[in-house]
């Protein structure tokens, strides 16, 4: 079973039964249904046109629901008008699909799930494992979502920066389970940047593709995680690298930066980086001051004050993070490292320490935590 060819053909289904007439959560239904079908009949009698078989197949599960659903008038008409059988029309719905998906009506959540769904022909139990949420869950948040996007019809282009973020939410959350959502979010990427030329689009798939060429030397064998600095360059996934940069700068000459395309010129620099020490700090400052004249983002600055305390020394980078907010995330673990680097490593413990209680996840805290007692064995060396 080729799941990859039944993704890349879900939005067009999808589309297709939309158009003739079926309201988008039903529609959604049958297409889910036709693909278990699909799943279960092709190994053993695989078809000649495979979204022909989709289309007729997700059409006719529509028509089975609508003729149990003797209350709407509409549907009871549509019964009537299946169109005869022939060639699939070529119209790409794809990008519509991203749009309708990414709904501002919808929560992050939410709209990150019906992407999966009608977009990347996940099932609603791979989502939910990815998400390490039950199914039921899932199929909650899913069925809510489809009920705030009926009816919805776009009669103006839709939010190229609403799809960007959502993609980048499902990017973000890695892998778990039995689909790899990092791969997955940089597999819609592609589809959305084919469909549509914008800086930006091109910008996210730079970025995806640069931090997804570094995913290997990210954790240990134990799964402990692994900071840049300390990272096996030899590991990176360099086809990625020059393809994320190749993505980037033709991205980058069309004069229309945004905040994507500048995170990934800062990523294109620590991933030309031969080694960490020979990282070219300077230019990322530079970045991050684009990004925050762009954004305005706290941890944007957060993140330009770690920069600032390699650029210019660990106090330059201190006074950058005194001006910020210290309940910020990672505040705490940005002052123990620079409080490190500049030579007082009995502060920085006891922030590490500090820092790894307020830790967003387990890695993150077992961290800190081997950060703080690293720091504390070099005060009381064993048998002193």
């Amino acid at each position: 079973m080729d799941e990859a060819l039944l993704r890349s053909l879900t939005p067009k289904v999808l589309g297709i039964l939309v158009r003739r007439g079926a309201d988008f959560a039903a529609a959604e239904d049958a297409v889910q249904e036709a693909l278990a079908e699909a799943v279960r009949g092709w190994p053993r009698n695989p078809p000649r046109d495979p979204l022909g078989w989709l289309v007729t197949a997700a059409w006719r599960k529509f028509l089975d629901a609508t003729r149990t659903d003797t209350a709407r008038r509409r549907r009871e008409d549509l019964v009537h008008a299946e169109p005869a059988p022939g060639p699939v029309p070529g119209t790409d719905d794809t990008l519509w699909l991203y749009f309708l998906c990414a709904h501002p009506s919808l929560t992050p959540s939410s709209a990150v799930a019906l992407t999966l769904r009608a977009v990347g022909g996940l099932t609603t139990r791979q989502i939910a494992r990815a998400y390490l949420v039950p199914e039921a869950t899932m199929a909650q948040r899913i069925s809510r979502a489809k009920k705030t996007v009926a009816g919805v019809r776009f009669d103006r282009p839709g939010d190229v920066a609403t799809v960007l973020r959502v993609l980048y939410l499902v990017f973000n959350e890695g892998y778990s389970g039995d689909v790899d959502l990092a791969a997955e979010a940089i597999r819609l990427t592609r589809q959305l940047a084919a469909a549509i030329e914008d800086p930006e689009v091109a910008g996210l798939l730079a970025l995806m593709l640069l931090h997804h060429a570094r995913r290997a030397s990210r954790t240990a064998a134990d799964g402990s995680l692994v900071p840049l600095a300390a990272q096996d360059r030899a590991r990176w996934d360099t086809a990625m690298i020059a393809e994320g940069v190749e993505v980037l700068q033709a991205a980058l000459a069309q004069d229309r930066l945004g905040e994507f395309q500048a995170q990934a010129a800062i990523a294109a620099l620590h991933a030309d980086a031969p080694t960490a020490e020979e990282t070219d700090w300077v230019q990322i400052v530079e970045w991050y001051d684009e990004l925050l004249a762009l954004t305005g983002s706290p941890v944007v600055r957060l993140n330009r004050a770690v920069a600032v305390g390699e650029a210019d020394g660990p106090r330059a980078g201190l006074r950058a993070l005194a001006e910020l907010d210290g309940s910020l995330p990672r505040h705490t673990a940005v002052a123990a490292y620079l409080h490190e680097r500049d030579g007082d490593p009995q502060k920085a413990a006891r922030l590490y320490a500090e820092a790894a209680e307020k830790a967003a996840n387990l890695a993150e805290r077992e961290y800190l935590t081997r950060q703080a007692a690293r720091l504390n064995a070099r005060k009381n060396p064993p048998g002193r």
